[in-house]
């Protein structure tokens, strides 16, 4: 039992789950840190013996989601903040892309979030406090070519999200999304598959766009550090924000999404209330 915020993170082997968990565990915040390779994320543990609770946890499989949170409320007798994190990416254009592999990915980062908010809830449910962390991403707000499924990802993260702020937010509990650019993480390394084969005709726009990502991975212009402490930030906050964006680029590439719809609602305004019956 404590009476410091429990953290419980996902996907806590590499980048902002990592981070995360790293800067938790300074401040002195009892966390659940969980990877599928416990060997991958046991180094956290050191020096952090009596607030670090090392978990193997698959967000794809039902039973290692139950006994995680289980074992969490057993050993902490609550959770605070739930920080979906684990996900991967997929790089190939609409057309390309193998559907067993945009499949696997669905059930990572939408089914593993959905039902490791669905364990979590009863708990903060009880408890009338606690947030929901979901880690989408800028291509929750903007879909670019080469990440046509991933950005669905995302975009259906940022709907479940939005959605459950408003049925939650009576009841005292939260959700904060977090929407981060280009970072330097293992998202566009290792943590994303590619088509192995590709089409001519898109060369010039998805193929074009992978090599792009594939070749600044490792030099992003963001920070998991500084993410991890902006994160811990939002979710203290009096007043939090659903959408918390990090970077710079993840910054200028909303507010381009939102001139674009604002001109498509202008210049539509006509049509688009045109489509009502006549008013009596």
């Amino acid at each position: 039992m404590t009476s410091k915020p429990v953290w419980f993170i996902t996907g806590c082997s590499t980048g902002f789950g990592r981070e995360l968990a790293r800067h938790t565990l300074e401040l002195g915040y009892p966390t659940v840190v969980t990877a599928r390779n416990t060997a991958q994320i046991e180094d956290l543990a050191k020096e952090h013996e009596d607030n670090a609770l090392i978990l193997k946890l698959d967000v794809t499989k039902a039973e290692d989601i139950e006994s995680a949170v289980k074992a969490a409320v057993e050993r902490f007798g609550r959770i605070d903040v739930l920080v979906n994190n684990a996900g991967i990416g997929y790089f190939g254009s609409f057309e390309e892309s193998e559907m067993d592999e945009v499949r696997k990915m669905f059930e990572i980062n939408v089914w593993g979030l959905a039902n490791m908010s669905r364990a979590v809830l009863p708990t903060l449910r009880k408890q009338r406090s606690g947030t929901v962390v979901n880690i989408s991403s800028q291509g929750g707000l903007v879909a670019n070519p080469a990440v046509s499924f991933y950005t669905a990802t995302k975009f259906a993260v940022e709907a479940l999200s939005e959605a459950l702020s408003k049925e939650i937010a009576p009841l005292g509990l939260k959700v904060l999304i977090v929407e981060p650019g280009p970072f330097r993480t293992d998202w566009a390394g290792r943590s994303a598959n590619e088509v192995p084969s590709t089409i001519e005709d898109y060369r010039s726009t998805s193929g074009q766009r992978a090599q792009m990502i594939r070749e600044i991975s490792g030099n992003q212009p963001g920070d998991p550090v500084r993410a991890a402490k902006a994160i811990v930030q939002a979710v203290e906050a009096k007043d939090p924000p659903l959408r918390l964006l990090l970077g710079k680029q993840a910054l200028q590439n909303a507010r381009n999404k939102i001139g674009e719809l604002q001109r498509d609602f202008d210049a539509w305004e006509k049509v688009t209330v045109g489509a009502d019956f006549p008013e009596a």
